[in-house]
């Protein structure tokens, strides 16, 4: 289980266009709150609520999606959903080119953007499974993961420079464009994808939109693995605007050391997930995600300490660097694992619950946390986070509890 190891023509054209939509996404990093600033003239809380409500409305109208794209093919689900994240896109540099743009739209393509992002997701998890043999869904995911911190790396810089010479449409434009090459890249795949087969009642029931969260509540290592995730990225994402308020207002950091503080370190993503087939291979998958877990829940306190100037930028980095090392190793032995033991006819209603899931949970965090932080200070606020994630690998499964799918297995036999 190597990085270099081969995993087929159509894997190719599947990595390629996960490839070109993630450095779209990396170059329309922050496009949409500066659009809220410099065009409609937004306060803090519109762009607030900018973030949040696109996130929580997406995830909430996502919640149907499972049950519908379960029992379809997936590759033109896939499809669909970067041809409306291409459109919703567009609209808005054509919005603003009419001189109709309005904060309305800004929510409405938020919302539509985060609906089609849960549902891709979802599809190409399955779509992956079905794809790849499960001996090589660790290299898989691991080229997945290094390639959105890679776009990580690059993205956000390269768009950061464009809008400062073409303005913050230009961003917004590409992403658009990433995804049609990515719908694109998805049609040259190829080959045939058999109907997923319905078992009973031919239409969709109400109690099937929670199939997704009753399968992973019942599995006694999946339960716990998504309490800690929806906790942990939570925790992360509710303190990254207060970072920014902290960084680039008391402390003085000027917007470059900003960027450079969250950019840089993000080369440790890319470590992590080109190690993870290794260290798996040699350690095994529970023993490694258990360590990564672990050890990625002792770096954000040392966020609270943060000084001014050079020390201060330079404890940023350390910290986000093992952060995002650990995240890096951890999130692709995470989603091989999920895979390998989610049947197949339950996948996209349980990637769709994991996400809805995460994405509520991140809204209501960052919610609670902004208020935390007006009573008490952004520095407080990220203590206390911190702090609380030290606890989070309690929420670790201490043992491998699940073997494979005995479900899988059985129609793997027959």
């Amino acid at each position: 289980m190597t990085g270099r190891r081969a995993l087929g023509r159509q894997f190719g054209w599947l990595w390629a266009a996960f490839v070109v939509s993630s450095y779209g996404t990396g170059l329309r990093f922050g496009a949409f709150p500066m659009i809220a600033v410099l065009v409609l003239h937004s306060g803090p809380t519109q762009v607030a609520a900018l973030a949040a409500v696109g996130r929580a409305v997406g995830a909430l109208v996502a919640v149907p999606l499972g049950p519908w794209v379960e029992f379809r093919r997936k590759r033109p689900v896939m499809v669909a959903m970067d041809l409306i994240r291409c459109a919703a896109l567009l609209s808005v540099p054509a919005a603003f080119a009419l001189g109709r743009l309005s904060f309305a739209q800004l929510l409405v393509v938020s919302v539509a953007v985060a609906t089609a992002d849960i549902a891709f997701r979802a599809a190409s998890g399955a779509y992956l499974k079905g794809l790849v043999p499960p001996e090589d869904l660790l290299v898989a995911n691991g080229r997945f993961e290094s390639t959105t911190w890679t776009a990580t790396v690059v993205g956000p810089p390269l768009g950061g420079a464009a809008i400062g010479m073409f303005g913050p449409m230009t961003t917004v434009v590409a992403d658009a464009v990433s995804y049609l090459l990515s719908a694109l890249g998805l049609r040259a795949i190829g080959g045939t994808e058999p109907r997923p087969a319905r078992a009973g009642a031919a239409r969709l029931r109400a109690g099937e939109l929670l199939e997704g969260w009753r399968y992973v509540l019942a599995h006694a290592t999946l339960r716990p693995l998504f309490f800690n995730a929806i906790v942990v990225n939570g925790l992360i994402m509710a303190t990254e605007p207060l970072l920014a308020v902290l960084l680039l207002g008391p402390l003085g950091f000027a917007p470059w050391q900003y960027g450079l503080a969250f950019a840089a370190p993000c080369v440790g993503g890319l470590i992590g997930s080109r190690l993870a087939p290794r260290l798996v291979a040699r350690f095994g998958q529970h023993k490694v995600m258990f360590s990564a877990g672990v050890l990625r829940a002792c770096w954000p306190v040392g966020l609270a300490f943060v000084r001014p100037g050079v020390p201060g930028l330079v404890l940023i980095m350390v910290v986000q660097f093992g952060l995002v090392t650990c995240c890096g190793l951890f999130n692709p032995v995470l989603a091989t694992y999920r895979l390998d033991h989610t049947p197949s006819d339950r996948v996209v209603r349980t990637l769709t619950a994991w996400s809805v899931s995460s994405g509520a949970a991140i809204a209501a965090m960052t919610a609670v946390w902004g208020l935390l932080a007006a009573l008490t200070g952004p520095r407080t606020a990220i203590a206390v986070a911190g702090v609380l994630l030290l606890a989070t690998p309690l929420l670790l499964p201490r043992r491998e509890n699940a073997p494979l799918d005995t479900r899988e297995q059985a129609a793997s036999v027959t």
